[in-house]
């Protein structure tokens, strides 16, 4: 019911939005952001369906659905627009924060309204010395005698961080006590109120202003902006949780919001896909290679071999993406709910390996499969007359918010297979060699699983060789080509999801099952070969970018 909802909203509703917003971006007028207006109609309606509470428990007025059944849900709503939807993402982050970490108090004046959809909630950590690198924020907080904090200090790039369709925004801030210890270790996290909550219930201005907007290549319907705290010296904070805890707590939402931002990833390029698919089945063009007579009918250019490759690297990428996300919420929801502590320990090693991916390999394979479906438009894929260029501009911004995919190749190479031990490259050993043996058993092809198996093996062998170099105090060589270090792995783990529904389609009847076995077969044979020439030059250590000076480029 909730799926059907979903996807009901999402295509009478949101998809109508979507280029409106993103041809009529939000502007900065006398210091306010003034939004599309039709998102004064959206958010309540996604207030009023539950989306802020899909995955909530009751106390807090929630549904407790599976994070596995929210998360696709929120892939229909994303396919449909991605900005009205990224609002209510940031919200339901938001407001998991103060609910895990906040006082009863904070929980009663921010969170309850913002699940009640009257205030939406932002992420504020981003300063213009202090991107990736968290450890050198220095937005400054003082206690006052009233018991809040003042704080001052710029946050640039908030997504959501003003607009005027909603009561209030609650900013959830990262910033220095003063006195605190240097590094992330002396970072606390605030709640940041656009406005103040008076004694009388009463909304007055908090010393926070909207300074700039940035004008985006895609997402355009949601107001990325420069955030001043302070100016006047009267920017009261309220301390969630602990001091000095601020980026433990901030972790919590981040990895939410990279599942979060990994789903998109996915519907970003599944919905161009299917764009790309239906147009290639109703443009005629050309006629088969082998005919001579040019007065032969055309062909829909579906027919034609490349486009057909076009397609069924798309639809690899997409559905295995799909999969990918959907096992990792999984993973999420035996963490939280499982009364197994093995299982649960399991998990949280398999969602920890899992997230880098997941983020990753949606938004940088995803932005490939983008760009075959303005391809198969050919020229009119890059007019603003079809949706596929804007749904192209959209995906590169995947790559880059919620960490870079650099920074989740250093975080995966250099945390998560290393991390207990290599404790989580075994727990994903087991799985994959369990699904093989499945596998087999279900009658997939054995080459196909000797070909994964092999690709494991090479990859477990050259993650114990940089462990060694790390081990050995060669931080720099061991994570000189992370890069490729996590193009590999994702290969390696997208061949698992396939495998995983080749299991499911082998023998089956229909267009549904086979078009699975050929998105399988295209992907172990085409793309998993690549896992060997990875781990050759990640083992080799080729270091010319390593070596390349400043002055020589």
């Amino acid at each position: 019911m909730y799926l059907n909802m979903a996807r009901k909203f999402a295509r009478e509703d949101l998809y109508p939005a979507f280029k409106p917003m993103d041809a009529d971006a939000p502007k900065l007028v006398d210091g306010e952001v003034k939004v599309h207006p039709i998102m004064h109609e959206l958010y309540p309606k996604m207030a009023e369906l539950g989306l802020l509470t899909a995955s909530r428990p009751p106390e807090v007025g929630g549904a407790e659905l599976p994070l596995t059944i929210s998360n696709i849900a929120n892939g229909y709503l994303m396919a449909a627009n991605a900005s009205a939807f990224g609002y209510t993402g940031l919200t339901i982050g938001s407001a998991r924060l103060i609910e895990a970490f906040g006082s009863d108090e904070l929980k009663e004046r921010y969170m309850t309204p913002m699940y009640d959809g009257r205030f939406t909630g932002t992420m504020a950590l981003t300063e213009p010395q202090a991107g990736s690198s968290l450890s050198d924020v220095a937005t400054k907080a003082v206690a006052s005698e009233e018991g809040h904090y003042l704080l001052s200090g710029t946050k640039i790039f908030l997504s959501g961080g003003d607009q005027d369709f909603s009561e209030n925004i609650i900013h959830l801030t990262l910033a220095r006590i003063e006195g605190a210890p240097v590094g992330i270790k002396g970072i606390s996290l605030f709640a940041v109120p656009k406005k103040r909550i008076s004694q009388d219930g009463s909304l007055i201005r908090n010393d926070v202003t909207t300074s700039g907007v940035f004008h985006k290549v895609g997402w355009k319907g949601l107001p990325s902006i420069a955030l001043s705290l302070g100016e006047n010296s009267d920017c009261h904070g309220y301390l969630v949780g602990e001091a000095h805890q601020g980026i433990r707590y901030m972790f919590q939402m981040m990895n939410e919001a990279r599942l979060l931002v990994g789903m998109n990833g996915v519907s970003t390029s599944y919905v161009a896909y299917l764009e790309s698919l239906n147009y290639a089945r109703e443009r005629p063009q050309g006629r088969p290679i082998q005919s001579k007579d040019p007065s032969q009918a055309q062909i829909p250019i579906i027919e034609h071999a490349d486009v057909r490759r076009m397609l069924l690297k798309q639809k690899a990428i997409v559905e295995g993406g799909l999969g990918l996300l959907g096992l990792s919420a999984q993973f999420a929801d035996l963490e939280a709910h499982t009364t197994n502590e093995e299982e649960r320990q399991h998990a949280n090693l398999m969602l920890d390996l899992l997230i880098p991916i997941a983020k990753s390999f949606p938004a940088e394979r995803g932005f490939e499969s983008n760009a075959l479906a303005v391809q198969i438009h050919g020229g009119y894929g890059y007019t603003t007359e079809y949706p596929v260029e804007a749904w192209l501009r959209e995906q590169k911004l995947n790559s880059i918010h919620e960490g870079t995919t650099g920074i989740h190749s250093l975080d995966l190479l250099g945390r998560k297979v290393m991390m207990k031990g290599g404790a989580a490259v075994r727990a994903f050993h087991k799985e994959v060699t369990s699904d093989l043996e499945k596998a087999l058993s279900a009658g997939v092809p054995k080459d196909w699983c000797d070909a994964i198996l092999q690709a494991l093996n090479a990859t477990e062998q050259l993650t114990a060789h940089l462990g060694k170099q790390g081990q050995k105090g060669d931080v720099n060589a061991m994570t000189l080509h992370s890069a490729d270090y996590l193009e590999l792995f994702s290969t390696l783990t997208m061949a698992w999801i396939w495998l995983k529904q080749a299991s499911a389609a082998f023998g089956k009847e229909g267009d549904f099952y086979r078009g699975k076995m050929q998105a399988a077969q295209y992907w172990i044979k085409s793309e998993l070969p690549r896992v060997r020439q990875l781990a050759q030059l990640c083992e080799s250590g080729e270091d010319s970018y390593e070596k390349m000076e400043d002055s020589w480029f």
